[in-house]
């Protein structure tokens, strides 16, 4: 109850006995008998664990083998216009030795007009990942500098360029279908 120039009135909803009515909160820190401040200190607890819980499944890496993880990838490319890549295309390309990598996959067009490719990489380590992003930036960079002058549909589709990191793997698709194969990486982890 406060006082209103002098008038007491009810402050919150009252039932038709007088008897206030109490909150979710309130009834159960009565129920346990603790405050209604701990009960929320631990559901806001609660709630940053499942945060980082969310956090840590959504960027770690996979348990799977690389090798079913390629393949996942693989089977819904369209290979049309790609054709898979050794482990030299990736050092010229990239300027990586494939033999350094628990596994590699790269596919790219055949035709020098097209800046389409997809690589997925998984590294053996933490600072590998690091060196996989800066050659796959570099790369990115040069190629569409190279085609923004001829081919600004290309610059354009490298632009938009599909770059996860999960764990220790590193994907990467320059496609119209980008997102597709993105998607397909992300589901096959």
């Amino acid at each position: 109850m406060t006082e209103d120039g002098g008038k007491m009135r009810m402050v919150g909803k009252t039932r038709k006995n007088g008897i206030k009515k109490k909150s979710g909160l309130a009834l159960l820190a009565d129920m346990f008998s603790i405050s209604v401040t701990a009960v929320g200190k631990w559901l806001v607890m609660a709630l940053i664990l499942a945060y980082v819980a969310f956090l840590l499944w959504y960027t770690g890496g996979s348990t799977k083998p690389f090798e079913e993880v390629a393949q996942a990838v693989e089977n819904n490319l369209n290979t049309e216009n790609l054709v898979k890549r050794d482990g030299q295309a990736l050092k010229r390309y990239y300027g990586l030795n494939s033999a350094d990598y628990a596994g590699v996959l790269f596919y790219s067009s055949e035709f020098s007009i097209s800046a389409e490719e997809v690589l997925i990489i998984e590294a053996n380590s933490e600072t590998q990942v690091q060196e996989i992003r800066d050659a796959v930036e570099a790369r990115l960079e040069g190629r569409k500098e190279n085609f923004s002058d001829y081919a600004p549909k290309q610059a354009m589709m490298i632009e938009q360029a599909a770059i996860l990191v999960r764990g220790k793997y590193v994907f990467v698709a320059v496609s119209p279908d980008a997102e597709r194969y993105a998607e397909v990486f992300r589901k096959s982890l």
